[in-house]
Parts: C-alpha cells; sequence; structure tokens
C-alpha cells in the first residue's frame, strides 16, 4: 500500500462503525445521527459488543457487513454500521442510510400490515375462505383454507412455486398458486411458505382495488415517515444499495445481462418473475425505516400522532395462532417461537416476536421490555455462501444481556394457543380470575363510596366471586348507606318475563323501584335522599338486550341532579373484540328511540362491557352525566365467560348458558318472527323452529351453505310457553363447532333467508326489523338474495362502530 494513502484508509475504517452510544469524531463533512437522550432501559457499555461480534462474523466471510439498530418505543438508543455494503467489484463502507432487500421481512412488514388493515376496515375476515376472494381457489381440496391458515402458514400448500418449466410473469404465478395441490390438511402443521404470502398479497390488491406496492406506499410507509421503504427502488437510488449476487441467466434468471449485479433488483426469484412486486418478497428498506415500523408496533400501531393499526390488531397479530401441539409458534404473519425464530436468542422472553428475510435481514420486537432489534446485512454477496444465523442470534443476546428493566408482563389479548385442528377455539388452560368491579370495590373497603348514600341498580346477577349478592355486600358495608333498590327487566331477582312492579325487598326492607314497570325512567321522588346511583348488572353483548338501556336512562335522569353514577363493570360473556351485524334503521322524525335500540349506530353484537358502553353514551350522548367505572381486573378482550373462572348466573330467565349467549345475537335477532327459538324449552336459543317447518329439509339446506363455525341437525320439539305453545314444531338444534369463526348475525339472516326459499308464504316478519336492525335486508333475504353478500354490506358499520368505540374501551 502506498504511504501517501494510510491516512485516508485509517479515517474510512474509523467511520465503518458507528454506534450512537460512542460514535467516532465526525469529520467536517459528514455528521453521525443526532444521539438521544439515554432512558435507562440499556447498558450502552454492552451494547457496544456486538461490533466485535459483527467484525468477528465478518472476518469469517459469513457477511460483508451489517447495520445494527437497538431501540426502544421512544427512539433508537443504540446503531452501528459495521464492515462494507459491497466487496466486489469495488468495496463500499457500509453506511447507516444503506437500503436493503428486505427479502421475507416484506411478509410482515408490508403484507401482514395490509391484509390487518382490510381486517379492521370489515372488508377481509380471518375466517374468510381464501375462495371467498379468489374464485377458483377452492379447487383441489383448499375450499376451507382461510386468511388465517395463510397467515400462519398453516393452510397444507407448499413452500414455493417450481421453476421448470421456465414460467414468467405476475398473473401466471397467481394463475399457478389456484391450481396448488396442498400437501398437507389445513392446520395439521406449519409449512412456511411463499405461496400463502403471494396469494395474501394477491387478495390486498383484489380486495382494495390497489396493487400491494402502492397500497402500502400510501398508507404505511408514506404516513410512517419511511422514506426509504419501497418496492422496485428508482435507479437514482442503486449508490446506496446493498448488492446480493450476480445474475446468470442459465441458473439464476433476472433478467439481467449475465454478471450483472443484482442492486436494487429484488433477490428472490419467484418476485422478480411477478414483476418485483409479490406478498412474500420484493421490499427495499433501511435500519431506520424499520426502526420507525418497531417503534409504531410498539406504540400500539401508532407513531408520532399517526395511527396505522388499532392497538387489538397489533396484539391480535402478534399473539399465537397456530394449533395446540404446533411445534412452530406463529402469530398473524409474524414468527414467535419457531424453526425460523433463532434470530431471538436465548435470551428474550418466549412472547416476543419478529420475523428473519433470506438476504441477512431480522427484525425482533419484544413487547415485555418495549426493546427491538433491527439485523440488516446482504450475507448472500458476493457469492450466496454466507450465513448470519448464529450471528443474530449472538447480537440478540447480546441485546439481552444489556437490558436493565426487567420485562413487564404481557397480556395476551388473543391467545390461540388452543385453535385446534379443525380451527375450533377453546377456553384458556389456566382461567383469567377475573375480579369484576364489585370484587375489587369490595376488596377495597368500598373507600372510594364512604359516606355516600346509595342508589343500587342491580339484580340477581350482581354478586361477588364468593357468591354474596352486591345488595347484601353494600348492606354489610360499614361506611354507606343503601337508601333504595332499583330493578331493571326481569325483576330484582331475575325470574320475571313482564312487566316489573315496584315492592319491598324481603330481606333488607329497602324499597325495590322497578325500571320496568309502570315507568322506564328514573324519577325525582324515586332519587329522594340519594347521592350516588351505583350499577352492577350482568349484560349479554347485544344491542337489544335492554340493562343498557337501564343504564343509559339512568344517566339521562341523574346528569340534571347532581347525583354520581357509579358502574361496577363484568365481563362481555361472548368476548369483547368481535363486532356484528348492521346498525338500526333511522328512525322517524320526532319518534322515540326503542328500548332495544338505545344507541343509533350500534351493531347488533357490539363487542363492549356495560361500562364501557356507560362511558361511550355519556360522551357521545353528551348527556353530561357525573360517572366513573370501577373496572376489572385480570379480563382481556377476547376472554369468554368460560375464561373468567366466575360463576355463570342466568342473566335473564331464557339465557341459561354461554352457548344460548353465543347464538342469542343471531337468534334474538329474528325471533320477533312467527317462530319459536326454544322459549318454553330446555333450550332456549339453541334451536328454532314452527309447526309448518320440515326439520330435515331446513338442517340440510343450511349445512349446505357451509356457514363457519357451526352446524344443524333437525328435531322436533313442543314449547311449553311463548310462540306456539303447546303445538309440535319442526326445527334445527344448533352446534357450535368454532365460536370464534361464528357470525351468529349472519345465521339468524341464512334461517330467514332458508326459511322463505323452502316455505313460501310461510314466515311472517311482523316486528322483526326492531331487533335485527335492518328491515330492508330482511325483504331482501326473504326475497332471494343472498345472505352473505347482505352481511358484507353491514362492513362499513361494523368498522365505523369499531372506530367510535376505540377511544371508550378500558380493556386491552
Amino acid at each position: 500500500m502506498p504511504r501517501m494513502l494510510a491516512p485516508a484508509v485509517c479515517l474510512l475504517a474509523s467511520l465503518l462503525v458507528t454506534p450512537l452510544a460512542h460514535a467516532q469524531a465526525p469529520s467536517r463533512t459528514t455528521r453521525p445521527p443526532r444521539q438521544p437522550a439515554p432512558s435507562g432501559r440499556f447498558d450502552r457499555g454492552r451494547l457496544a459488543a456486538i461490533v466485535k461480534t459483527v467484525e468477528a462474523a465478518i472476518a469469517r466471510k459469513e457477511l460483508p457487513g451489517a447495520v445494527v439498530a437497538v431501540g426502544t418505543e421512544r427512539a433508537v438508543e443504540w446503531q452501528a454500521s459495521i464492515g462494507q455494503r459491497q466487496v466486489q467489484p469495488t468495496p463500499e463502507p457500509m453506511t447507516a442510510d444503506t437500503i436493503f432487500d428486505a427479502a421475507s421481512l416484506t411478509k410482515v412488514v408490508a403484507t401482514t400490515t395490509a391484509v390487518m388493515m382490510l381486517v379492521e376496515e370489515g372488508k377481509l375476515r380471518l375466517t374468510d375462505r381464501v375462495a371467498m376472494h379468489l374464485p377458483g381457489f377452492e379447487k383441489y381440496g383448499k375450499r376451507d383454507i382461510t386468511i388465517r391458515h395463510l397467515l400462519t402458514h398453516t393452510s397444507g400448500l407448499r413452500p414455493d412455486l417450481e421453476f421448470n418449466p421456465e414460467w414468467n410473469g405476475y398473473d401466471t404465478a397467481i394463475s399457478k398458486a389456484l391450481d396448488e395441490v396442498p400437501v398437507a390438511r389445513i392446520d395439521e402443521r406449519v409449512i412456511y411458505s411463499d405461496i400463502n404470502f403471494f396469494l395474501l398479497g394477491h387478495l390486498v390488491k383484489v380486495v382494495s382495488g390497489e396493487p400491494l406496492d402502492e397500497f402500502t406506499r400510501k398508507r404505511v410507509f408514506v404516513p410512517l415517515g419511511m422514506k426509504d421503504t419501497m418496492f422496485r427502488p428508482p435507479a437514482s437510488l442503486t449508490s446506496r444499495m446493498a448488492p446480493t449476487e450476480k445474475c446468470r441467466p442459465i441458473s439464476f434468471p433476472c433478467g439481467q445481462a449475465d454478471g450483472t449485479w443484482l442492486r436494487g433488483v429484488v433477490h428472490d426469484p419467484t418476485a422478480r418473475r411477478m414483476d418485483n412486486v409479490a406478498g412474500h418478497a420484493g421490499l427495499f428498506t433501511t435500519a431506520a425505516d424499520l426502526s420507525r415500523f418497531a417503534r409504531m408496533l410498539l406504540n400500539g400501531g401508532s407513531l408520532e400522532g399517526v395511527r396505522i393499526l388499532a392497538p387489538l390488531t397489533v396484539a391480535r397479530m402478534t399473539s399465537p395462532s397456530t394449533p395446540p401441539g404446533e411445534r412452530n409458534v406463529r402469530g398473524l404473519g409474524w414468527d414467535i417461537n419457531s424453526s425460523y425464530s433463532a434470530n431471538k436468542g436465548d435470551l428474550l422472553p418466549a412472547r416476543s416476536f419478529g420475523h428473519t428475510g433470506f438476504t441477512g435481514t431480522s427484525l425482533w420486537i419484544d413487547p415485555g421490555t418495549r426493546t427491538f432489534i433491527v439485523f440488516l446485512s446482504n450475507r448472500v454477496h458476493p457469492d450466496g455462501k454466507g450465513d448470519v444465523g448464529a450471528l443474530r442470534a449472538r447480537v440478540a443476546n447480546i441485546v439481552g444481556g444489556a437490558i436493565r428493566v426487567a420485562p413487564a408482563p404481557v397480556v395476551d389479548t388473543h391467545d390461540f394457543s388452543a385453535v385446534g385442528p379443525s380451527g375450533t377455539v377453546g377456553g384458556r388452560s389456566t382461567p383469567l380470575r377475573t375480579m369484576t368491579g364489585i370484587d375489587v370495590l369490595q376488596a377495597e373497603g368500598f373507600a372510594r363510596l364512604a359516606g355516600r348514600k346509595i342508589g343500587l341498580l342491580t339484580n340477581h346477577t350482581g354478586r361477588t366471586r364468593g357468591g354474596q349478592s352486591t345488595i347484601d355486600a353494600f348492606v354489610a358495608a360499614k361506611n354507606l348507606t343503601v337508601v333504595a333498590l332499583f330493578s331493571p327487566e326481569h325483576g330484582i331477582r331475575g325470574i320475571l318475563d313482564e312487566d316489573v312492579p315496584s315492592s319491598v325487598d324481603e330481606k333488607t326492607g329497602l324499597t325495590i323501584h322497578s325500571l320496568y314497570g309502570k315507568t322506564r325512567r328514573v324519577t325525582p321522588e324515586m332519587l329522594q335522599g340519594i347521592d350516588t346511583m351505583v350499577v352492577d348488572l350482568q349484560d349479554i353483548g347485544a344491542r337489544f338486550y335492554t340493562y343498557m338501556s337501564a343504564l343509559g336512562y339512568l344517566l339521562e335522569d341523574t346528569a340534571s341532579r347532581g347525583i354520581e353514577v357509579v358502574v361496577l363493570d363484568r365481563p362481555n360473556p361472548i368476548n369483547g373484540w368481535q363486532v356484528e351485524g348492521p346498525k338500526p334503521d333511522p328512525l322517524p322524525e320526532g319518534a322515540e328511540r326503542s328500548y332495544i335500540a338505545y344507541f343509533p349506530t350500534m351493531p347488533v353484537r357490539h363487542g363492549m362491557t356495560l361500562g364501557e358502553l356507560a362511558r361511550l353514551f355519556n360522551e357521545e350522548r353528551r348527556i353530561g352525566a357525573k360517572l366513573s367505572v370501577v373496572e376489572m381486573r385480570n379480563w382481556s378482550r377476547d376472554a369468554w365467560w368460560d375464561e373468567t373462572a366466575l360463576m355463570w348466573v342466568n342473566p335473564s330467565p331464557n339465557m341459561r348458558n354461554l352457548t344460548q349467549a353465543t347464538m342469542y345475537p343471531g337468534v334474538g335477532a329474528v325471533e320477533y318472527a312467527n317462530l319459536s327459538v326454544g322459549r318454553g324449552t330446555d333450550a332456549p336459543f339453541e334451536r328454532i323452529g314452527a309447526p309448518w317447518i320440515d326439520g330435515t329439509l331446513l338442517a340440510e339446506e343450511l349445512n349446505a351453505r357451509n356457514l363457519p363455525g357451526i352446524r344443524f341437525y333437525p328435531i322436533m320439539f313442543t314449547p311449553s310457553s311463548s310462540v306456539y305453545k303447546d303445538e309440535a314444531c319442526q326445527g334445527i338444534y344448533f352446534i357450535v363447532t368454532d365460536r370464534t369463526a361464528l357470525r351468529p348475525v349472519r345465521v339468524g339472516l341464512e334461517i330467514i333467508a332458508a326459511i322463505a326459499r323452502l316455505f313460501p308464504g310461510k314466515l311472517e316478519l311482523r316486528r322483526t326489523a326492531t331487533l335485527f336492525g335492518s328491515a330492508d335486508q330482511l325483504a331482501r333475504a326473504m326475497t332471494g338474495e343472498d345472505p352473505a353478500q347482505l352481511a358484507a354490506q353491514w362492513a362499513q358499520d361494523e368498522v365505523n362502530w369499531t372506530t367510535l368505540r376505540a377511544k371508550y374501551l378500558l380493556y386491552r
């Protein structure tokens, strides 16, 4: 080496490594990135060991260089640019702004994000069969493959398309995928498959009307400020690209001249054949941009005021979604613990998540310590022989050893570890042991109500975990006074199915004011001597269940009197994340709203707790009541009643178990028709029928519809009360096979359509629209329109409701 070049070479070498925590003094022409204020979460001295570890791997020719970034939801806290981004034909130093071929990081950064956005918008459901959106896919046993199966690699499709015989073109790839024959049954095992994800990328195009690259550019990358993340980067950025391998048209077709370096051209051969835009590969990005994406996820879907995903969406896609016993645990798109997740190392918690890319890229995120690790390399340069599998794990261990904070417990808002081979979701292996509002209040010794004069709106469902009634618990409290009791529909004991008279409680001698008798309003006389109204009622999760209306009226009637309303919260027994159904038809001008449709834009299945509804009613109706909610402990939005370890108490006489509650939003929605829904039998809302129905025909018709999560069989029954009392009926019995996939409101509409089709002139809808919500949709179902297409029209109502309710939710 000529002596005169030595100083310049030394200066260059000193700039190849630029960790934020230990940045070299900047040259006169280059400034290192500004270092954020230390958060105290990391031992930065320990993080410096990453540099030597990567340099040792470079010396072993495992890679030419790398950019590593470590940070939290707040900022990048440490970064290093190490080695070279190009070694042939001429060396180039690695820089912080080097753009890498992300390879399979495309699956999670672009495709999964886009799919989940469409889920949020009601345009897709995870339980949708792929063939609903891609006709022809159902061939060769693929009919029951759903979007969830593609996202979790449990579809049974093989890893990739063959290249012999030679093929080319995006449409050709999709055509070949439609003709694929599965190599395993759905949910049998995880088979990591690029086919799954380029199908998902195509679904985004079909459903949104925009190609994946344009959709993600406008909806994800530009809003997040990911300025160097894109498909098909322009030639103007070539100088910043990390090259991969040489183009060899005979063995490595790439659409370029023999010997040309792939630099800004996707390395993955299938993605190249698909015009460089595919759901499984094709994205290019930088460490800075991936850091912004990781921060967005750690912040629950938003970054610097820009929301990309809802917090529930982030939780859902990063929670286990593969069958029990499956060795490879995956979320939706994201890897959690599989044969591909060695890059998480040995110290990061089991519930962290991430993904890798074939070219040597990696992103791993731990929500417990709020930490992310970005590792970007072009390990396939120059000859395809590099290997960073062990290196990425070593880097993760260094980061894990440098984290100073103990991991916070991460609540699984969507624990799908119990997904069975058929897709059935069972309960948690360990119950949540939920404490309801009364349990929390009692544990506090009723301190927040000390000295208050209480009016108590409750019934038999108000009780502690230990079985004590809320009435008895309040009366026994020494630091407050119960002035009067108030009862909703069905009365204080929950046994009446008619108007409820006011009365006196035999045990306590307290007056019981009925809010479902001569009046449904709280009058000034009822409130005499009361300064606080406490509500403890078990809602069921459907719009037309009247306990929420009693609560809404109470808020209205107390607001102007300065009386505080305290809601003791309870679970939504059919979970708090699923929303379904149309909103109610608008009321004629001047008409009083219905007691079974208190809020005008609520779908049939609302997915909220009573405490959350109170917050929404009070704010959105501008009631202005003085309101507080005693929140539950140990409850998450995806929990069903059987996962709470709470004792079931019939909320009303005909709501006797969780299966009935699960079906109620759909069966209850149509019970004003001339049909028996099983009232007066031992299984209300688990059956439906009439004397003029042929149960066998109806069961066959509905089973042929292949509705998700449910099957039907014919039965005979004779109700002892209600519709068709003492008349022999034929009908169908419901078997819920997958309660998460089930759409009960859709089932109700399907039943109406099938009965109208099979028994023309027999079905009378009467006042059914007041429950179901949409008279127009019921009429169209009666005249032969496909219920699936009608149900798809609820999507905007469901999205609008989900958006509206978001700021009132109390639980993850």
